[in-house]
């Protein structure tokens, strides 16, 4: 039982890093590698300077969608984490962690919206001067969809989960 807690445990931590990368990274559509957009800024690598040059994305529904569900499912797995450690201790012998687990499932489900809407809705999201058939997602968009399972399977695993003395 000791490994089946450490388990949920890293598993929680490991999504909830990825969950905040994907959200606050530049790299959710990349164009030839010097050219990239995200849910919050449009970035170009100037040659010149050697940095990125960013400009605010374009607001779209779509694109204010992507971003509330994003940050809400960050929101939602860190209570989902924060209930975890306060129900560990204060929990009685024999308890169910009904909360965590339904936090971390809400949180699966809006990581899934946000990424469903961004394949969907990529046109409209995306800034119109660029061709997108150049570009490609990026990592951080593949980061949310990967967070999606695993934030599923740790939601019904902490539904499951007795705590045990």
């Amino acid at each position: 039982m000791a490994y089946l807690l450490m388990f949920v445990t890293l598993l929680h931590l490991i999504t909830l890093a990825m969950l905040f990368i994907a959200t606050m990274e530049k790299s959710w559509w990349v164009w030839d590698g010097m050219e990239n957009s995200d849910l919050w800024y449009n970035c170009r690598f100037d040659n010149s300077t050697g940095t990125w040059l960013c400009a605010s994305s374009k607001e779209t529904e779509w694109l204010q969608a992507v971003q509330v569900l994003m940050v809400l499912s960050v929101v939602f797995s860190s209570v989902s984490f924060l209930v975890f450690l306060g129900q560990l201790f204060t929990m009685s012998k024999g308890g169910l962690f009904y909360f965590t687990g339904l936090c971390q499932v809400f949180a699966g489900l809006t990581a899934f919206s946000a990424a469903l809407i961004y394949t969907l809705h990529n046109k409209e999201i995306l800034p119109t001067s660029k061709e997108l058939t150049s570009g490609h997602f990026g990592y951080c968009f593949i980061l949310a969809w990967v967070c999606v399972p695993l934030l599923l399977c740790s939601g019904v695993i902490y539904i499951h989960l007795r705590k045990k003395e």
